[in-house]
């Protein structure tokens, strides 16, 4: 069971019928350069069914639920700052 669960949360990261994100998006070590892409991935998908800041912030939280307790709390303080990131570049109230 809990093989199928990681190859179908990977497939909706890589294959994401809302985005189309840029590869190793998650991997990055700049919260600024996450935000900035996920942004572009956004604002250039035509499948998208919620405005991009919803869009780019959905996948975003998805991939930080999906990897639970394999982030180190290093990388998850990282991806978290990326959604503050997120939220300055669509001038949304940032959260501390």
């Amino acid at each position: 069971m809990a093989r199928n669960q990681e190859k179908w949360s990977a497939e909706v990261t890589e294959k994401s019928d809302a985005l189309d994100l840029e590869q190793g998006v998650f991997e990055k070590d700049d919260p600024r350069e996450i935000a900035a892409s996920l942004k572009r991935s956004a604002e250039r998908s035509g499948r998208r069914k919620a405005e991009p800041f919803r869009s780019a912030m959905s996948m975003l939280t998805f991939y930080i639920n999906r990897a639970g307790t394999n982030l180190s709390s290093h990388r998850k303080e990282l991806l978290e700052e990326a959604k503050n990131e997120l939220r300055r570049a669509y001038g949304k109230p940032v959260k501390e």
